[in-house]
Order: C-alpha cells, then sequence, then structure tokens
C-alpha cells in the first residue's frame, strides 16, 4: 500500500497554482476555473467549496464575485490544502485520537506513529503554495544520457 494524497487534493493544488499565478486581487469563477485548468466544472465547484470552508480560499458572492487566495501563496502550506480537502492529516487512525483504535490500550506503537505523523506534519507545512508554482529547473549533463559504453565508443 502507498500513502498518498486523493486525486481532488491533486486537483486542489492545480486549482490553486491558477489562482496563485494570475493577479492576487483578481476574482476567478468556477467556471473560468474549470476552463481554464481541464477540470470538470462540478469537481471545481465542490473544491472551491472545500477550500473557502478550509479557509485556504475567499469568496465573493454576486455577479462580478468569485473566488481569490485568503492570504499570499507564501502563506498556504500543502498541509493547509490538504487539511481542507481531506481533513486532518493522520498516517494512522491513532495519529488523530486514541480513541479512533481499538487497541490503543494494548499497543505501544501509537507513539512512534505520532511521530512519524509529526514529522510528515512538518514536512507538508515546510512547502507552500508559492514553492509549488514556481517552475522547476532540470539539469542532466549530456554526458549521462549515454552509456559509459556509448561514449567510448563500443557498440
Amino acid at each position: 500500500m502507498m500513502l498518498r494524497i486523493s486525486k481532488l487534493t491533486d486537483y486542489a493544488t492545480v486549482i490553486l497554482g491558477y489562482i496563485a499565478s494570475a493577479d492576487s486581487n483578481e476574482m476567478h469563477s468556477a467556471t473560468e476555473i474549470a476552463n481554464s485548468t481541464g477540470i470538470a466544472s462540478p469537481t471545481v465547484s465542490k473544491l472551491l467549496k472545500l477550500l473557502a470552508k478550509g479557509r485556504v480560499l475567499r469568496s465573493v458572492r454576486g455577479v462580478k464575485g468569485g473566488y481569490f487566495l485568503s492570504r499570499p501563496p507564501e502563506d498556504i502550506s500543502v498541509a493547509d490544502v490538504i487539511s481542507a480537502v481531506e481533513g486532518p492529516i493522520a498516517v494512522t487512525e491513532c495519529s488523530l485520537s486514541e480513541d479512533n483504535c481499538e487497541q490503543f490500550a494494548a499497543c505501544n506503537l501509537s507513539t512512534h506513529w505520532g511521530k512519524i505523523n509529526s514529522v510528515i506534519q512538518a514536512a507538508l507545512e515546510s512547502v507552500t503554495l508559492a514553492d509549488m508554482i514556481e517552475p522547476v529547473e532540470i539539469s542532466i549533463p549530456i554526458e549521462s544520457l549515454y552509456s559509459n559504453s556509448t561514449v567510448r565508443g563500443e557498440q
């Protein structure tokens, strides 16, 4: 089993990246976001509501209304986005509360899971929306594209 975020959270980061890349004072409608990102309109609407409820976005109703970031992209962490869409970050049930686990009284691993959960939480809090929209430059030395035998002229 792999530890992974849901597709909805992935889409939420795409939506937030789109909004963050535009003028920060500009309002964005659900239709505009759906058209620009290629994410289905019902999914965009659902995510915008979750992100507004989670205080990642703010919304304004009315003809000239729409959605905008609640704070600058450098102040919105990936943890904020995950929590808004999926709820509290927890690797195991006991990471949230001992009440969620029937085995808690007999288990001596919950402290360790709590430590792991804290490290993951801190890592997700250290990456911001500004980091996510920053272009990534990849440099691959040309020599590495060829195997050693090809570089030496051997076949």
